[in-house]
């Protein structure tokens, strides 16, 4: 099993490249399943996640070919033959986005057999909005020996509100309501970049949506979708990742090929808390740690506010900040998990239900820790950053789930990072993603 080790004391220096948004590359390649025809995706981060997506579709008779040399983040699906409507517990229990592949399979086949998902153990996360949006579309659903199965003759539209804001519930109806019969209202909707790239991407397809991005989102369903070509966006959470490792250290970091309109609410809590940040063009900003951080209070909440998947990171700077401040997890009730690998580094962090009391400014010093889920590795690799002395960080797959190739990145403007155990190493990384690399 894979580790990282981590010698910290280095400032962050040069330019970092965001890959692209695997939030938004996932159910992007799911709706491939709506057509019979071509579709191009391009900006496609090589993450673990994406090689599942990729078995997923493949062992449903899609077929999914990579692309090599210079189009290595490239991949065309076609799902002219869907054989098997099944997403098999085996290739979907270490990822939730599975149940993406819900309704766009009911939508196209009139059935689905989906396992209950898997994935980071950081609360529940049930998708019961997403068949009661099934149902009032028509679905008829049942569940036994941990399969959902949703049968159709035909999905015909509906007003859908739902009970709590769900992102991927938002997507995964959307998705479904493009080809019913009439229109679908649905309210209370996520409205995160990542459902407005997909909208992109549908209505590129053929498809006739209005709204993404807002509460309200209205699809007219038509009779066939169409191929298409796409790019995915870039990855917010990475670049807000990014932007903390420069600030942390006290570097000087360009962090390139990101979206500056994704992260208004990472960069004003950064800047609220001493870090020097500033737009150089349309896609990059720089970060420069200069001069002592701040304490600053932080909840996380629905786009546009604080997003829960940088609640982990942010807890690692604040231990770097002078004085307190409280985190506030409203998104996930079990997201704390990187509270005691942090204190076990020498952070000072109390925990109180869903609020973490964090005082600093605290010297870290490296110890062997262990990543529990993928936003929590995260934190461990920017604490370690800073930490005095070489830090050993276990079960680093979590991080492979959806940051592409980090430990080189950092390792390019600096920092003192390398991976051991070879299993999803330089030398077999191809294997175990089965991505082509050249």
């Amino acid at each position: 099993m894979d580790k990282f080790v981590i010698r910290g004391g280095n400032p962050l220096l040069g330019t970092i490249r965001v890959s692209g948004a695997k939030n938004s590359a996932l159910p992007c390649m799911a709706a491939a399943i709506l057509t019979e025809d071509e579709v191009v995706l391009e900006n496609i981060p090589q993450v673990r996640d994406i090689a599942t997506e990729r078995e997923l579709l493949v062992s449903m008779g899609a077929e999914v070919e990579l692309g090599y040399g210079r189009a290595q983040h490239r991949t065309t699906i076609n799902c002219r033959v869907l054989s098997d409507p099944t997403a098999k517990y085996e290739i979907v229990k270490t990822m939730r986005a599975s149940s993406l592949v819900l309704g766009p399979l009911v939508a196209r086949c009139g059935l689905a057999r989906v396992a209950q998902p898997g994935g980071c153990a950081i609360g529940d996360r049930p998708i019961d909005l997403h068949l009661k949006g099934l149902e009032r579309m028509g679905a008829s659903i049942v569940q036994e020996h941990g399969y959902l199965e949703a049968r159709a003759g035909k999905l015909h539209g509906a007003h859908i509100v739902f009970d709590r804001i769900t992102v991927t519930g938002t997507e995964d109806l959307m998705m479904a309501a493009t080809l019913a019969e009439g229109e679908t209202i649905m309210e209370n909707c996520a409205r995160e970049p990542e459902v407005v790239d997909l909208a992109h991407l549908l209505s590129a397809m053929g498809a006739r949506i209005a709204g993404a991005g807002e509460t309200t989102i209205r699809v007219q369903g038509v009779d066939k979708l169409h191929g298409a070509r796409h790019r995915i966006i870039p990855d917010r959470i990475e670049a807000g990742t990014f932007l903390v490792a420069g600030a942390i250290t006290g570097g000087d970091l360009v962090v390139a090929n990101c979206q500056p309109a994704h992260l208004s609410a990472i960069v004003s809590k950064l800047q609220a808390s001493g870090a020097r940040i500033s737009a150089l063009g349309p896609d990059s900003l720089r970060v420069r740690g200069e001069g002592a951080l701040t304490s600053n209070d932080v909840s996380t909440e629905e786009y546009p506010g604080f997003p829960t998947d940088m609640q982990a990171q942010y807890m690692a700077l604040a231990t770097q900040a002078e004085g307190a401040s409280t985190v506030t997890e409203n998104i996930f009730e079990n997201r704390f998990m990187h509270v005691g690998e942090l204190v076990r580094m020498g952070a000072s962090i109390k925990v109180d239900g869903r609020t973490a009391t964090v005082r600093g400014k605290t010297p870290l010093s490296s110890a062997a820790v262990m990543c529990s889920d993928l936003r929590a590795s995260a934190s461990l690799v920017l604490a370690a950053l800073v930490a005095d002395g070489e830090s050993i960080l276990d079960r680093v797959y979590h991080m492979d789930r959806g940051y592409e190739r980090i430990e080189e990145k950092l390792r390019g403007v600096g920092a003192q990072i390398r991976r051991i155990g070879d299993m999803f190493g330089a030398g077999r990384r191809e294997a175990a993603l089965e991505v082509p690399v050249p």
